[in-house]
């Protein structure tokens, strides 16, 4: 009888147990980083692009089948990390018209639409097929390398179907499997958490190719500030004071913009900072045919997304040594946004002229005491009081990125500088003025001249039917009219 209920009861359930277990030891090899899964993927072509992704997804619809999470990686930066694995097992309904948190887009849908139908893949415009294999071979065309990194190198190219111009970040070395595969996945990770924003390297897409990390970006034309840097000491034209505080304003509100994200770069330098050049209508003169006569406005960038990182429970990779704050030096995490603040103050005050940083040494501990290189050009008090305190060896007296923006400093230069323009336009407009009724008066008197040159004669008979036809409006030699009344 024991040996029935053990045949009957027992085996089963330790069989049921053992399957279990069983499965969740193959599914604990199948959560692997995509980055690892998608080893094939680049070099089959586009007949199976994308499919490997979702493959795992089953319709719902089925009574018989059971809802698997699709094999997607969980950026760990999203206010919310969505939870894809089914607590139940079963799938759920919800109505699809809801805020998508991690790419701010609004989604309609109808009520009753199936969960999982967010996840599956969208349509793309066929493409013949031909014998390139790679998705970087068959979209873009390739232009010229402009970069080069730690990470790997930078390629200006040319997208086929839309003919824009974009920057192709390329992984030196295959990447799945090694140390340098999360740092990979967190940029990109980064970059699609933080969206768009006109201090900060637009995103557009990434994918892998033979273990191969690929990354699509926005393409800025005025190279980076590390290149102007280097053509600065070049050519001994360095940044002047209005510049350095537009550059100092304009990266400072992309750190605010990072860091009202909860997240922080670790990682700001010259080399990754971006320069954006366009060009700018003039509005005193309204017709310009030469485009060396508009002004460029600059925008400067930040890129290089690779070390950014949660302010909470972080995981730090420390960037550039020349840039690291003490603090983060001794793995204290405590004030990460203040170091992206301290790396800001010696990548202006390298644009301002100073000599390359130390990467150790005594003048490395020196300047992580308050005490500033020299540069070769002479700038106000109050610039360099800012600088200072933006490297003050306390991490709590610098100024956060939100307080930078609102710095006196900053705004009574923008608004200085706001003021100088409209003096001086409305200066060159009032000048113009001037300048067109003189011309019209010159231009009246010149054809006069000529007419009374080429029709002297006509001129002088003219003259006389004037004088005649005044005479005669005032009344001179006019017989008067007399009125007489008779009652």
């Amino acid at each position: 009888m024991a040996l029935s209920v053990w045949s009957l009861y027992v085996l089963p359930v330790f069989a049921w147990v053992s399957s279990g277990c069983s499965s969740f030891l193959q599914h604990s090899k199948n959560i692997q980083s995509l980055l690892s899964k998608a080893r094939g993927i680049g070099s089959s072509g586009l007949k199976n692009r994308g499919v490997s992704l979702f493959q795992d997804v089953e319709k719902c619809d089925r009574p018989e089948s059971v809802y698997r999470a699709p094999q997607v990686n969980i950026n760990p930066f999203t206010p919310v990390s969505v939870d894809l694995q089914a607590s139940t097992g079963s799938c759920r309904r919800r109505k699809r018209s809801h805020w998508n948190d991690s790419c701010a887009e609004f989604m309609e849908g109808s009520d009753g639409e199936l969960e999982e139908q967010s996840f599956r893949p969208a349509k793309r415009i066929t493409i013949t097929e031909s014998n390139m294999k790679s998705r970087y071979a068959i979209e873009f065309h390739e232009l010229e390398r402009i970069g080069s990194g730690e990470f790997g190198a930078v390629y200006k190219c040319v997208k086929r179907l839309d003919g824009c111009i974009y920057a192709i970040k390329r992984s030196k070395k295959p990447l799945a499997g090694s140390i340098d595969e999360q740092n990979a996945l967190r940029e990109v990770y980064a970059h699609a958490v933080l969206g768009q924003h006109p201090h900060v390297v637009r995103y557009y897409s990434a994918w892998a190719e033979d273990d191969h990390m690929l990354i699509q970006n926005e393409y800025c034309n005025g190279g980076s500030l590390a290149d102007a840097i280097s053509e600065n000491y070049r050519t001994m034209h360095f940044f002047t004071e209005p510049e350095l505080k537009d550059l100092l304003l304009q990266v400072a509100r992309g750190l605010k913009y990072i860091h009202s994200m909860s997240l922080v770069h670790m990682d700001i330098k010259p080399s990754n900072i971006f320069i954006s050049r366009t060009l700018v209508p003039s509005t005193i003169v309204e017709e310009v045919d030469d485009e060396d006569c508009c002004p460029r406005k600059v925008t400067f960038k930040i890129g290089d997304l690779g070390h950014v990182t949660r302010t909470t429970s972080p995981q730090v990779e420390e960037g550039d040594s020349r840039f690291l704050a003490n603090e983060v030096l001794q793995e204290d995490y405590s004030q990460l946004s203040k170091a992206d603040v301290f790396a800001l103050a010696l990548t202006v005050w390298c644009a301002a002229g100073a000599e390359p940083l130390p990467s150790n040494g005594d003048q490395w501990h020196e300047i992580r005491q308050g005490k500033l290189p020299i540069v070769p050009q002479l700038l106000s008090q109050e610039l360099v009081d800012l600088i200072k305190l933006m490297i003050s060896p306390d991490p709590e007296k610098r100024p956060s990125s939100f307080a930078l923006i609102k710095h006196s400093v900053l705004l009574s230069a923008s608004r200085k500088s706001a003021e100088q323009l409209r003096i001086e336009l409305n200066a060159e407009k009032f000048k113009n003025a001037l300048l067109q009724k003189e011309l019209k008066k010159a231009q009246i008197a010149k054809a006069a001249a000529e007419e009374r040159a080429q029709f002297p004669d006509r001129m002088t008979t003219r003259s006389t039917s004037q004088s005649n036809r005044a005479a005669r409006l005032i009344g001179k030699k006019m017989n008067r009219s007399v009125s007489l009344t008779i009652y």
